[in-house]
């Protein structure tokens, strides 16, 4: 799976070309697809950070330590199975 920088570079790619506007309409809807595709998965791995930070953030006021966070809104301790 790509980095998350990666994942970026390439959507910027895919605007840089879109905006040139030297495509076909067939060229420039499968690279509105992928864009769409590939702003989804930044929008994935930004939440995820910023479900993790949040929860560092909230866990901080007490004692910190690290957990699994899971975008459908539970999160899961990884130390002493709590």
């Amino acid at each position: 799976m790509p980095s998350f920088e990666d994942q970026l570079t390439a959507l910027e790619a895919v605007v840089e070309r879109l905006e040139s506007g030297d495509l076909t309409l067939e060229d420039s809807v499968r690279l509105f697809e992928e864009g769409m595709k590939l702003s989804d998965a930044c929008k994935k791995e930004l939440e995820a950070a910023e479900g993790k930070i949040q929860i560092l953030v909230e866990r901080g006021r007490g004692q910190m330590k690290a957990v699994d966070f899971d975008l459908e809104g539970t999160a899961e301790d990884t130390e002493d199975g709590e």
